[in-house]
């Protein structure tokens, strides 16, 4: 890493060249290429999946998307010959718009259903010749355009559909502008330096810029959901502004210590440069175990949100120290670089004892303990372990209740904002027809005998005389007349778990006795089959891979503090961030609280896919802060034995830091919200929240009372496992070498955290490590 920075340094200009190119480079082929995103959840070998197949295969003309054109009238019905000629001229010009293929009138013989009982709504059919994923937006805002060109006073046009609600997605500039603000904000005040706080935002942008035209040129190789962009932008601003964070706070630590610029920037790299290439590994490979679940549709977003972390880190051990060479000592405050001018090693030096000042102690003053707010609330966790303890625990347990009631499911467009154009044509279509008719199940049906196709004419009575089933249509046949649509509409809701319940009956009871004695094969597809079909398989592989996530941070931290009750502590502290998350998320999305005045659409259930994506990035972001603090409480205990000490002065010495960097990423992710996606939107409230507890309640409050409590046991470890462990040595302190003013102790072995670099350890008095302290069995 050393070799690495030095060259970037020295070639800075080279360097700063290069990104430029390559992002205007990708840039440019992405704007060529253009974006082919999917919002398909479809899962493998699952009966939906089947169903859809069927009807592909057998129905070429129906498997593109359908969109609807719904219209209103409070007054009189929509037969009123006003209302019908002016809307049978809207329908005549969409039939002529680009990509459309056909538009079934109410007014026809074919759409007789398709006026409500009452007379007051009316709905058109409109369907492409590709899915929604082949309809551009310009092609969907045609028929907007086209349809809302018959609305007037006391005609009422909406639109709804998969292509339509294209034309309604969110930009997430405003989100990135505003979350970008907040972190500039909180840097400026950390630093004091317009110059060092342009660094780490410049570093993220540029990475998270390159990362995000990858990733549109990434979804012309491989299924990559429509999310995903979005998703790696919001991951990449937060860790990639902190990742710079951290270097350039320990470059600025060697710059007040009197090191030149290119050492300082050297030794930054050197150290906690190798720190975030660990930290940002383990997000990567904990996101790529999203590949275990072999789902075509997280695979994408996995390959994307792992790209734009590689990236991140990329930037940040090549660009930033180019950047470094750029401002020189700008990095500094005027006031700083003031006492830098007239020989004073560190700022603080007009303290009466400067060695309490942590990070500038001479070689031979003591290691004081630090003092300040940090230090006082260090104190006073000490001093009442078990009743802040009790209090964090109760906190964290209280908020992860909401999770006990997770639903999961797919969101629709019934859950769009209440001013959207979708939004208001699936109530309105609720209104008119019932809640099931904005997702009819789709049954698909296969035989090659007269007795299968004698039972499928017969299978419609029996659906409607099925508890839950409000309307039955078909069978429709194929040319073949080998292949069969019904569509059966439900009483309930979509998000209901009543027509989820409906599923399963007509899968489990209703079709195998329709079925018995003959050759039909039916299977259910449609929305609601497909994306329970999708929940469970993601549920089903969740134990799996949640495991192997928090497997893999056990043995990382297990290798690297050498001791059973650190990891087993983060574990849990992991999964209590988790739990308590997705009870924030369960209250806002799924029980409403708030989620209309964020303008994020009424209750609904929470996506499927966010367990296995947030819990990966979760596990990568809570890796940082313990790593960060534990590992100044086990450098302490190793110099002393005194785990009281060690706790207390680890604490005091990394609060502040990790308070700062859960700041700026809390601010990035919440930002996103503004977007106005739901599905973003979740995101950046889940990992707000669980990136706010894990810093606020567990790692300044939680873990280190449990550490009181528990005594020297904390860093207990067989000694037969202590011999087969390998050493890891994650973060190396190069040489003093002639440049230095402060001897920097070696190998002391500590695990990885990009938040390290705030934290200069004392000296020991010789380059031999200190003796451990007396192994403590329990």
């Amino acid at each position: 890493m050393a070799v690495l920075a030095r060259w970037c340094f020295r070639r800075r200009l080279l360097v700063v060249l290069l990104w430029l190119t390559a992002l205007l480079g990708l840039t440019a082929a992405a704007a060529v290429a253009g974006s082919t995103y999917s919002q398909k959840y479809e899962a493998p070998n699952t009966e939906s999946g089947r169903a859809a197949q069927l009807l592909r295969t057998a129905f070429p003309a129906q498997a593109g998307d359908s969109d609807t054109i719904v219209w209103h009238t409070g007054h009189g019905t929509v037969r009123a010959a006003a209302v019908e000629q002016t809307m049978t001229k809207v329908l005549d010009q969409a039939r002529t718009l680009p990509g459309v293929t056909s538009v079934t009138s109410p007014y026809s013989a074919a759409g007789g259903t398709q006026i409500s009982a009452d007379g007051h709504t009316a709905y058109a059919a409109v369907g492409y010749g590709k899915d929604a994923d082949g309809v551009s937006r310009a092609q969907a805002q045609a028929l907007v355009d086209t349809a809302k060109s018959g609305q007037r006073a006391g005609l009422e046009v909406e639109l709804g559909g998969e292509a339509v609600g294209t034309t309604e997605a969110a930009s997430a500039h405003l989100s990135e502008a505003v979350g970008v603000a907040v972190a500039a904000v909180v840097l400026l005040v950390a630093f004091g330096s317009f110059a060092a706080m342009l660094l780490p935002i410049a570093t993220a942008l540029i990475g998270c810029g390159t990362a995000y035209m990858a990733t549109v040129l990434l979804g012309h190789a491989m299924t990559v959901a429509d999310f995903a962009p979005m998703l790696g932008m919001l991951i990449g601003l937060g860790v990639g502004i902190d990742y710079a964070l951290f270097i350039v706070t320990r470059h600025r630590k060697g710059l007040k210590r009197g090191l030149p610029v290119a050492r300082a920037a050297e030794e930054a790299v050197a150290t906690t440069g190798k720190a975030v290439v660990f930290a940002g590994g383990t997000v990567c490979v904990a996101v790529l175990g999203m590949l275990l679940l072999r789902l075509d549709f997280l695979d994408g977003v996995a390959v994307a949100a792992s790209l734009t972390v590689l990236l991140t880190v990329a930037a940040s051990v090549t660009l930033l120290p180019a950047l470094l060479g750029v401002i020189g000592h700008r990095a500094l405050s005027r006031r700083e670089r003031r006492v830098l001018a007239h020989g004073g090693g560190c700022p603080a030096a007009q303290h009466r004892r400067a060695e309490r000042h942590p990070g500038c102690r001479g070689a031979d003053s003591p290691a004081a303990p630090p003092t300040g707010a940090a230090a006082r609330w260090s104190g006073f966790v000490s001093r009442h372990p078990r009743l802040l303890g009790a209090f964090a625990a109760a906190a964290m347990v209280v908020l992860a209740l909401p999770a006990f009631s997770l639903h999961l499911g797919t969101s629709d467009q019934g859950n769009d904002p209440s001013t959207s154009t979708t939004r208001k044509a699936y109530d309105l279509l609720a209104e008119g027809f019932g809640p099931g008719s904005n997702g009819p199940l789709t049954l698909v049906a296969t035989t090659g005998s007269a007795g299968g196709l004698v039972a499928l004419e017969h299978l419609p009575d029996t659906l409607r005389h099925t508890p839950g089933v409000a309307s039955v249509s078909g069978p429709d046949l194929d040319d073949a007349g080998s292949t069969g649509v019904i569509t059966v509409v439900p009483t309930t809701s979509p998000q209901s778990t009543a027509t989820s319940r409906l599923v399963g009956e007509l899968r489990h009871q209703v079709l195998p006795a329709a079925e018995r004695g003959t050759d039909l094969e039916v299977d259910v597809g449609g929305s609601t089959a497909s994306y329970d079909d999708f929940a469970a398989v993601v549920v089903g592989k969740l134990p799996l891979f949640v495991g192997c996530v928090v497997g893999l941070g056990c043995l990382l931290l297990l290798v690297a503090f050498r001791s059973v009750g650190v990891p087993v502590k983060a574990a849990l502290m992991n999964v209590a961030a988790v739990a308590s998350s997705f009870g924030v998320v369960t209250a806002v999305f799924q029980w409403g609280w708030g989620s209309e005045w964020l303008g994020l659409g009424r209750a609904g259930p929470i996506e499927p896919f966010l367990p296995v994506i947030l819990v990966p990035v979760l596990f990568g972001l809570s890796m940082d802060y313990q790593v960060f603090l534990v590992s100044r409480m086990y450098e302490e205990w190793r110099e002393t034995g005194d785990n009281g000490r060690a706790v207390r002065v680890g604490l005091a010495e990394t609060s502040r830091v990790i308070s700062s960097a859960a700041v700026i990423m809390v601010a990035v992710f919440l930002a996103f919200v503004l977007s106005g996606d739901r599905v973003i939107a979740m995101f950046g409230i889940g990992l707000a929240s669980a990136v706010a507890l894990d810093a606020f309640v567990l790692r300044t409050l939680l873990v280190p009372a449990l550490m009181h409590l528990l005594g020297p046991a904390n860093w207990w470890l067989p000694g037969w496992l202590d011999r087969r462990l390998p050493r890891l040595d994650i973060e190396v302190v190069p040489g003093g070498g002639p440049d230095a003013k402060v001897p920097v102790p070696v190998a002391v072995p500590a695990p990885a955290a990009p938040v390290a670099v705030s934290v200069v350890p004392p000296p020991v008095p010789s380059p031999v490590p200190p003796p451990a302290p007396p192994r403590v069995t329990v």
